[in-house]
């Protein structure tokens, strides 16, 4: 098992869960963040921390394609390893849904 993190954090971008990682497993992109699943040691301790429940467990139905998602862009993503300010209209975007269709950036 690892943990992912889904669309729930794309345009919201919280990095509490950052802050909280023992192993710094998290990957930011320009406007989400993602887990590495070889790095995480599935401790759980960030899951509690995301304001907007977007980390969640590959075991959990339906996680398929944010565990792969998560394993591409965390090969191609800098890794963070400090709690940063989430963008300054994160609140407008927190209960949105279809958020990966409408506003993912690979920012490769």
């Amino acid at each position: 098992m690892t943990y992912i993190v889904n669309d729930k954090c794309i345009k919201c971008k919280y990095t509490d869960c950052v802050e909280v990682c023992p192993v710094d497993c998290f990957y930011e992109g320009e406007n989400m963040l993602v887990i590495k699943p070889d790095e995480c040691i599935d401790c759980g301790v960030c899951e509690p921390e995301c304001p907007v429940d977007a980390i969640k467990a590959d075991t959990e139905a339906g996680s398929e394609k944010w565990l792969e998602i998560n394993t591409k862009y965390s090969e191609i993503w800098p890794n963070i390893t400090e709690k940063k300010d989430p963008p300054a209209d994160h609140e407008k975007f927190k209960d949105e849904k279809d958020k990966f269709e409408k506003y993912f950036k690979e920012n490769i």
